[in-house]
């Protein structure tokens, strides 16, 4: 069996990465030890790599059709790692899951008409459909004792007024790494389906449950749920080929379905371009070797983290995620504001990583890090936080 090196440093420089190429312009300091952009450091899987190689042997690249296995290949996945049959009507290529977002913006929420995220949340949650002209109604997550987080139903109640009409849920979640139980999906497809209340679920980070945490896909936990739901998933989180487009909508109601993906085949938005179905065949195909590697690479990252705070930063107290190679970093312990927070990670920790506040409210006094990279690397960025840390009653 083929093994895999997650220890391995691959130089992006140059390459066009975000995580690298963008540091200049967004922290003023290229050198920094990137942890932000939520992609991995670790190669694209070699059976990835070799079906693009393949077709690249081919020395034209015109129109293509969907390949017949496409659909199969991701229902069948679902099927077996989710317990969910998706028909293969039900499915459509989109360009991106934050681009599917605006989509159904423009699809189902007029311009009067608002949209509830449930903050701190994937930041393109408010922003899109602000930059849509829409509302966005808060509706903060509740924090636990012990630095997990709730829905706050009761809140909701108060909140969705006649003009709310959709409803952005982050399954699993982003950046607090929940995976959401099955009483609190319920809950809340009861109630948006009763207020009649889209519910886009981005289950991007779904084949990243860790340890022994089983995702549900918010559509399956009712007839409700089903009813009033549009689901968007990739391989692009789990395989690190976020560079190519393979995002996919999931749409059981019929009525749903004809709206939005008729929206889309007008607009020629599902029709996928040529890499983006033979890279996606490839992750679901071959690809569950590599995951188990990966994820088993990714949960000793966060217990390095999670220990590493314990030991030289107990001012650090990192949540512990369910799911994905995210770490919501609550450093409310250090009594900084948000300048002085942000000095201390990049200009005296020399550390790339996303500033809390822009998952909206409940993010402030915390920092989002990637541990998908090589453990070395991330030895080094504790390092140096700890360092930073321990000087920082000096600047």
């Amino acid at each position: 069996m083929e093994r895999y090196d997650f220890d391995k440093i691959v130089d992006r420089r140059g390459t066009g990465a975000l995580k690298i190429d963008a540091l200049q312009e967004r922290y003023g300091n290229a050198e920094l030890l990137p942890l932000w952009v939520a992609d991995m450091d670790f190669e694209t899987p070699s059976f990835i790599t070799r079906a693009l190689r393949q077709r690249l042997e081919h020395p034209l690249f015109g129109y293509t059709v969907e390949p017949e296995r496409y659909r199969t290949a991701i229902s069948e996945w679902i099927a077996s790692h989710h317990g969910w049959r998706v028909e293969h009507d039900w499915l459509s290529y989109i360009p991106g899951i934050v681009k599917g977002i605006g989509m159904a913006v423009n699809v189902f929420v007029r311009e009067d008409e608002k949209i509830i995220i449930q903050p701190p949340v994937y930041h393109p949650f408010r922003i899109t459909p602000q930059a849509n002209g829409r509302e966005v109604v808060y509706n903060p997550l509740r924090e636990n004792e012990d630095g997990s987080y709730s829905m706050d139903f009761e809140n909701l109640e108060t909140v969705a007024d006649e003009k709310c009409r959709m409803l952005i849920l982050s399954n699993p979640h982003n950046p607090g790494g929940v995976v959401w139980d099955r009483e609190t999906l319920v809950r809340l497809a009861d109630f948006c389906y009763h207020h009649d209340i889209l519910v886009i679920s981005d289950e991007i980070h779904c084949d990243m449950a860790l340890w022994n945490n089983r995702h549900i896909p918010f559509a399956t936990v009712s007839k409700e749920a089903s009813a009033c739901s549009i689901t968007f998933g990739a391989p692009s989180k789990t395989f690190n080929i976020a560079g190519i487009v393979s995002s996919y909508a999931i749409v059981p109601d019929r009525n749903l379905r004809h709206r939005f993906f008729g929206w889309l085949k007008a607009n020629e938005l599902d029709e996928a371009p040529l890499f983006a179905p033979i890279a996606t065949i490839a992750a679901f195909l071959e690809g569950e070797p590599w995951r188990r590697e990966m994820l088993r690479y990714v949960e000793g990252n966060i217990d390095f983290v999670m220990d590493y705070c314990k030991k030289y930063l107990p001012a650090v107290r990192p949540l512990r995620p369910q799911a994905s190679f995210l770490i919501w970093l609550d450093c409310r312990a250090l009594d900084l504001d948000h300048d002085r927070l942000l000095y201390l990670f990049v200009n005296k920790a020399r550390l790339a990583l996303n500033d809390g506040e822009m998952f909206g409210p409940g993010g402030r006094g915390f920092m989002r890090m990637n541990v998908g990279t090589p453990r070395a690397v991330l030895r080094q960025a504790m390092e140096q936080l700890r360092q930073a840390v321990e000087a920082y009653d000096h600047f």
